[in-house]
This record gives structure tokens, C-alpha cells and sequence, in this order.
């Protein structure tokens, strides 16, 4: 049997086949003979490159490579997209800043996940998730060559989210709550979008029977026609909408405005809803009312209704998304 090699305790950041002895660094081969590679940690890298025959320039290492992504890529995504992959990428770059990109190995990224579940698993699966889709992206412009580190290497498994709000807890909180509040409720629940997308519905979008919506996290479009409650809901809000008075001075575009015609920002709403929450003694969040309208309409019509409804690509997502939360519905054997 080989000969193992004992695991490094320190400089785990330096890439395979570098050591540190004292202040300068060296570079280890596979039969075990050492180069030095000097006190300065950029020029060891560089000597390291070489002597790995990997290119290595200031627009390698991690920083700079991400830098571009950030610039070239994020910006095409949708805005709460946009938001979460800055943040993702503000952790990575704490560990993978200085290093090639070339010298991530999978087992840096085990190692990562590994220490950063220890604060949120939910988190590190997302951080690992953008490591993944940095480096296909590196590859795919020919910045990198190297095979992708995280392909194999994955997190522990989420728990899927089983909360589901029934009508009782639906309407806790729907009679504590203000106009804006309720009208967000009601289109969520009978239209089944996500929070954001419920937040910019507008009156344009009631076109020809149908209220359009474009979903900003996969760019699907969805025509839901307005008939029966969603309908009326839909007038309720107009009505108000255009109503004459002293604090109602602007009518937003919007369908869920303030009591003053003004657009609600998605932090802002969070908060109003927050509060309605509280005062009603509820748990559940507004983004579960969207398994709420695909369970009724699974019940009703069937999933293929529901994921339709719901703007899933793969009728397996709607099916597991429905089932977390209140299980499949059957039939008794007689």
C-alpha cells in the first residue's frame, strides 16, 4: 500500500504541492523533490504555475476573475438574483480571493463547506452553488481549463419547507391587516406568483381578459385570466385606486399601493406584513401562500393545472413543492 502523505495542519489556502518553512515557500513534486519558490507569496504563486504548467497573471486569481463576473454577469440577472449572488460572492471571496483560480480543487471546497455549514447549511449550499456557476463561466471564456471543483462535491440536504396556511390562518391575518397587506394577500393567494412579482402587477398588465405576468426569476410569461374572485379582487383594488381625496394625491401604476397611490418597495412591504403577522399571532410567510394556491389548485384540477399556474418548468418540482406541505391527496380504496 502507498505511503500516505500527512494532512497540513496550516496554510490550508496555499494550493496543492505548496509548502511554507519558516517565511519562504516551496514547492513539493509528486516524487517529493522541493523547489524554492522565495519569501514572497505572488512570486511563489507564480513559480508554482510554472512548475504546474498552469498560465498564472494578475487577471488568474480569484479576485479578478470574479471581479469580471460581477461586472458581466450579475448585472443580467433578475434584481433579488443580482442581490444574492453579491452576497454569496462577498463570502467566497474571503477564503478564495488571493488564490489562482486554477488552484481550487475540489478539496477546497469540500473543506469550505464544511466549516461554513457549521454557520448556515442553507447558505453554504447557495455559496457553492455560485462557486459552481463562476467556474462553468471561467471555463466557458476560456479563462480557466481545469475540470470544475464542485462538480461532485455537495452540501448536506436542505429541509424542505412544510408550512402550510390554511384558511383560518389566512384569515388571522387578513383582518388585522391594512388595504395594501390584504390586496397582496389576495393576488398572491389566487394568482400563486412570488412575492416580488406579485409587487409589480399593474394595471397595464390587465389585458384582453388576462392579467400578464413576466416572472423575474425565470422570465416566464403567464396570461392568468381574470374571472371569479381574482376578478373582483382585481376591481376592488381599481376602485380604490381611483378614488378622490386629500391623502390620496398619486395613483401608482401599481395594483398594491399605499394609502397615499405610492408604489410599496419589497423591504417596505416585508415589514407592513411583518406587522400583520404579529398582530394576528401568525408564523407563516407571505412566499408560503404560493404553495397554498398550487396545493388548492392541485386539489382542484390536478398538478398539471397547478404547475401551470405556478410557472414550474418540471411537473417533479410542483409535485414535490405541493407535497411537503400537506402530503398527496387519495382516494379510500372503497
Amino acid at each position: 500500500m502507498p505511503r500516505m502523505g500527512r494532512p497540513r495542519l496550516n496554510d490550508r489556502h496555499l494550493p496543492i504541492r505548496m509548502r511554507r518553512r519558516g517565511k519562504r515557500y516551496y514547492y513539493r513534486a509528486r516524487g517529493g523533490q522541493e523547489t524554492p519558490l522565495g519569501p514572497d507569496l505572488a512570486q511563489a504563486r507564480v513559480k508554482w504555475a510554472e512548475l504546474e504548467n498552469l498560465p498564472l497573471s494578475a487577471d488568474s486569481r480569484f479576485a479578478a476573475i470574479a471581479d469580471k463576473f460581477e461586472r458581466d454577469v450579475i448585472p443580467t440577472k433578475a434584481t433579488r438574483t443580482r442581490k444574492d449572488y453579491k452576497r454569496h460572492l462577498a463570502v467566497l471571496r474571503m477564503v478564495f480571493d488571493e488564490m489562482p483560480m486554477a488552484a481550487i480543487a475540489p478539496h477546497h471546497v469540500r473543506r469550505y463547506l464544511n466549516l461554513r455549514m457549521k454557520a448556515s447549511l442553507v447558505q453554504s449550499n447557495r455559496e457553492r452553488a455560485v462557486l459552481s456557476l463562476l467556474f462553468n463561466w471561467a471555463r466557458g471564456e476560456g479563462i480557466v481549463n481545469i475540470p470544475n471543483p464542485c462538480v461532485g462535491i455537495h452540501g448536506k440536504k436542505e429541509a424542505a419547507r412544510e408550512v402550510y396556511v390554511d384558511d383560518a390562518a389566512y384569515a388571522a391575518v387578513w383582518a388585522v391587516a391594512g388595504a395594501p397587506v390584504r390586496d397582496a394577500m389576495d393576488l398572491a393567494r389566487l394568482t400563486g406568483q412570488r412575492p416580488a412579482d406579485v409587487l409589480r402587477m399593474a394595471r397595464t398588465d390587465v389585458r384582453d381578459g388576462c392579467l400578464e405576468v413576466r416572472q423575474a426569476k425565470t422570465g416566464k410569461r403567464l396570461r392568468i385570466e381574470v374571472t371569479g374572485e381574482l376578478a373582483g379582487v382585481i376591481s376592488r383594488i381599481l376602485a380604490r385606486s381611483t378614488e378622490a381625496g386629500a391623502e390620496r394625491k398619486v395613483s401608482s401604476v401599481y395594483l398594491v399601493q399605499d394609502d397615499k397611490g405610492q408604489p410599496i418597495t419589497y423591504w417596505r412591504f416585508v415589514k407592513m406584513f411583518a406587522a400583520a403577522r404579529a398582530a394576528a399571532g401568525q408564523a407563516w410567510q407571505f412566499r408560503d401562500l404560493r404553495a397554498k394556491a398550487g396545493t388548492e389548485k392541485t386539489d382542484e384540477l390536478g398538478p398539471r393545472e397547478a404547475q401551470r399556474l405556478l410557472g414550474h418548468a418540471s411537473m417533479t418540482t410542483t409535485e414535490t413543492y405541493i407535497r411537503n406541505r400537506r402530503g398527496d391527496r387519495v382516494k379510500p380504496l372503497k
